[in-house]
């Protein structure tokens, strides 16, 4: 049997990580037998998409009770000096941010997945290496996601935003809103209408790669070998000096930084990272949104995650034609597992109707994130979207037939609003500023009427 090393075990237990009987390492709180997964991106540039668009995707897989919202913050103009307060570290803020969609965790500032007003859309995901994780608050990979968001008006103009912080604030602090620490480095998937860029960091420490064409996805692990479009500049003297790397030879980034002893997560991670390969050749210049949508359904592969104390809490697609005249157009699920949810577009207008449905309740100071110690307490941050989807899900838990016909008027659902956002591309249909900025607002109203009758009609109140 490997045995595994002193210097892995210690960063593995800095990580919220513990080493069963069989020396393999899982989350607190799990099953030696069953290892959590984590997320996946993916991202399609023609010649891949059937039509001359990019189409992203994640899923966002967090501990299952963890509830998402989907907010959006205009665009918004600041003074100089100014600072902003992230989840728990404060920067120094830009004279301008652009406007944003967020799916994120209710208890963070930061953000799992989204987009802003040109176009760019980053999701990033936990990768455990060889440099030490930071216990210490600092900047949380969500956090950066969300400053890439509103200071990058490109994909590469984000790599950008996001190393610099890196270099000046660090990335750490805990990921969970638990009292055991859960520690990570961030891998992230940028893309605009032109190109997609892979991140990938740990510590102060990256590497880039360019993606001009063809499709692409990640999933918990460094993807990045020997085609370094750009990195930190001293990437490779700190492996040396690490004792990592012998200078001799073409520099590996992924072999050089990547665990010899793998948490069971990141091993779990290889099996979905060649499905979603997989996946995406089966549909080479085929695919599109549905596409996209479908495999972060794909529950065999282990892409629409639940295991364990995990699951995918929420998801995301977007689609950004290379056209300029045309509207990129972000679908959000906002509730839990893409196989029994709806996505709902959202597109950046001057005047966006705001879906409180979807937001989670505030508790200010009392907030358990906030308070020193943190995470000592809980509170209830489920939105009203969630509740109304938990219960028509109860409601019919029971009757394999009624939870068929929910399943299959959810598609229908959804399959409206795709037809409808595939009909303005095409020129078959205009939608004036008004009826795109009401339209989020509006299918996540209708979702909810829709859960409030399957509850009516099955005769039953839950509470949940």
């Amino acid at each position: 049997m490997t045995k595994i090393g002193a210097s892995d075990l210690g960063r593995m237990e800095a990580c919220g990580l513990e080493v069963c009987d069989s020396s393999a390492p899982v989350l607190h709180g799990s099953f030696c037998s069953e290892p959590p997964r984590s997320c996946d991106c993916f991202v399609a540039l023609p010649p891949s998409t059937s039509s001359k668009t990019v189409i992203f995707g994640k899923n966002s897989d967090r501990p299952r009770d963890e509830v998402q919202e989907v907010v959006y913050f205009p665009a918004a103009d600041h003074g100089l000096g100014e600072k902003v307060m992230c989840t728990y570290v404060e920067v120094d803020q830009v004279s301008r941010t652009h406007a944003v969609i967020l799916s994120r965790p209710a208890w963070i500032w930061g953000a799992e997945m989204g987009a802003n007003e040109h176009g760019v859309c980053i999701g990033n995901e936990a990768v455990w290496t060889k440099e030490p994780v930071a216990e210490e608050d600092a900047l949380l990979g969500m956090d950066l996601v969300r400053l890439g968001l509103e200071r990058g008006a490109s994909a590469s103009e984000a790599v950008s935003v996001i190393t610099t912080l890196l270099q000046k604030y660090g990335q750490g602090g805990s990921c969970r809103e638990e009292p055991t620490p859960f520690i990570y480095h961030n891998t992230f998937l940028l893309s605009d209408r032109r190109e997609a860029w892979v991140l990938e960091t740990m510590g102060k420490y990256w590497a880039a790669k360019r993606i001009p064409e063809g499709a692409t996805n990640i999933s918990n692990q460094l993807t990045i070998h020997t085609e370094i479009t750009v990195a930190h500049d001293e990437l490779q003297s700190h492996a040396q000096r690490q004792g990592w790397w012998d200078g001799q030879g073409v520099f590996d980034f992924s072999a050089v930084y990547s665990l010899v002893h793998q948490p069971v997560r990141m091993e779990a991670a290889k099996e979905r990272y060649r499905a979603g390969q997989e996946l995406l050749k089966e549909h080479e210049g085929h695919i599109t949104v549905q596409t996209i949508m479908d495999i972060l359904r794909h529950k065999a592969s282990g892409i629409c995650m639940d295991s364990g104390g995990f699951q995918t809490t929420g998801s995301m697609v977007s689609m950004l034609p290379q056209d300029p005249a045309l509207p990129c157009v972000h679908f959000f699920t906002a509730t839990p597992d893409p196989s029994r949810s709806v996505f709902k577009p959202f597109v950046f207008v001057d005047i966006v109707t705001c879906a409180p449905q979807v937001v989670s309740p505030s508790f200010g100071a009392d907030d358990p994130a906030r308070k020193l110690p943190r995470f000592q307490t809980t509170v209830d941050r489920r939105h009203e979207l969630y509740r109304e989807h938990q219960r028509a899900y109860e409601a019919t838990r029971g009757s394999q037939e009624e939870s068929e016909a929910l399943h299959r008027q959810m598609r229908g659902l959804e399959q409206q609003s795709l037809e409808a956002i595939n009909d303005v591309m095409e020129g078959k249909m205009t939608l004036i500023a008004d009826e795109l900025g009401d339209l989020f607002f509006d299918c996540v109203d209708t979702e909810i009427k829709f859960y409030l009758k399957v509850q009516e009609y099955c005769g039953v109140c839950i509470e949940v």
